[in-house]
């Protein structure tokens, strides 16, 4: 491993810890450095601020290392997503507590996009309107995340996402109905016991 990943890795690994400790805004570089035995300089050499570091972490710990071949879908994709922060949930739910510029929720949402590009892609034409239910849609997603973290992941990551899956398969179906006007022929939840 070349000394610049192993450096990198060493940072990750400090912030990794601290932010299962405490909140990421009471965390100082001085403080990731000092836990892995580092100068700021170092740090800095690597990168720009600790917005950067979780960034990373995630880049690095979830997207380089997906076997994108696996995933038949993007609701196998979201899965995938789910698992990887249901096992590191103190730090992700840490992570997307934190939001505005260089946020890991503006990352994410940045990376989410195209997933939920792809997911809509047929349902709604470019332009004003499609950007909307894009940012409608990612910040719903993102909601759900925080919370069902936040509330100590009480189910499962494939219990998670097949609940999105269901009530996202639910509002479509309900939009389609009434813009055919058949709001009262087709059931929100089809199939589904309540």
């Amino acid at each position: 491993m070349a000394d610049s990943n192993i450096t990198k890795n060493a940072l990750a690994v400090s912030m990794k810890k601290l932010m299962e400790k405490k909140p990421f805004s009471k965390i100082s570089v001085g403080d990731i450095c000092e836990d892995c035995g580092m100068n700021r300089k170092s740090f800095y050499y690597h990168f720009r601020d600790k917005y950067d570091l979780v960034n990373w972490i995630f880049y690095v710990d979830f997207i380089e290392r997906m076997d994108w071949s696996s995933c038949r879908n993007e609701w196998d994709m979201l899965e995938a997503l789910c698992s990887h922060f249901y096992r590191e949930r103190l730090f992700y739910q840490n992570a997307l507590q934190v939001e505005g510029q260089n946020s890991f929720r503006e990352y994410f949402c940045g990376m989410l996009r195209p997933v939920l590009m792809l997911l809509t892609q047929n349902l709604v034409e470019e332009g004003r309107k499609k950007e909307f239910y894009i940012a409608f849609l990612c910040e719903g997603v993102l909601g759900e995340l925080v919370y069902w973290l936040r509330e100590g992941s009480k189910i499962t990551p494939e219990e998670f996402v097949e609940d999105l899956h269901d009530i996202s398969l639910g509002l479509a179906r309900k939009i389609i109905a009434d813009e055919a006007g058949t709001q009262n022929e087709i059931p929100l939840f089809q199939n589904k016991k309540v």
